[in-house]
């Protein structure tokens, strides 16, 4: 989200110029990672979209939305290779083309652009999980819901609204009054 469209183009570039490793299609609602597992894969979205939420026994919190030409990972695990509570889940058929962390590393490891477009593609989502982050901790649901309208109007297009309202830490029927007014 936020930068989407600048990482949409590096994650082009990145799929026009280097083969990957295999095609996977999911269907709706099927999981792409389940808590607790480690998943070192990059992900590149060709058709579709997905969704990074952890969940308890009562509750599931959205964390990120991956749409069509963006690339995606569980990043705690592909950085730790340890396991992560980071459940990943197609919300709609989503075709993903796949590459190892090792055969990424050794494709990075041998192209400058790569190297720095990876680097660039680390540091937005870096920024992006910390405006994130302030957003939930010092704005009202409002002003989040209008940033992310601003930031991301493609998400209100193609997520169902009780992933939103779990993306901005609300209840849908908050989402649904704030929409209204």
């Amino acid at each position: 989200m936020g930068k989407g469209s600048h990482l949409a183009q590096i994650s082009k570039q990145i799929l026009l110029q280097h083969i990957w490793c295999k095609e996977i299609v999911l269907k709706r609602g099927e999981i792409l990672k389940f808590d607790n597992t480690i998943d070192t894969n990059l992900y590149l979205i060709e058709d579709g979209s997905l969704r990074f939420f952890i969940s308890d026994d009562e509750d599931e919190k959205t964390i990120r939305f991956g749409y069509g030409g963006d690339l995606v990972a569980a990043l705690d695990s592909y950085i730790s290779e340890k396991p992560s509570p980071l459940i990943i889940q197609a919300i709609r058929k989503t075709k993903l083309k796949v590459i190892s962390k090792q055969d990424f590393k050794l494709l990075i490891s041998n192209s400058e652009m790569l190297s720095q477009s990876w680097e660039k593609i680390l540091g937005m989502l870096l920024l992006e999980c910390m405006e994130r982050e302030i957003d939930i901790l010092t704005k009202s649901p409002k002003e989040r819901y209008h940033r992310v309208l601003r930031r991301s109007p493609r998400l209100f297009q193609e997520i169902p609204h009780k992933y939103i309202a779990s993306y901005l830490n609300m209840t849908a029927e908050t989402l649904s009054r704030i929409k209204k007014s």
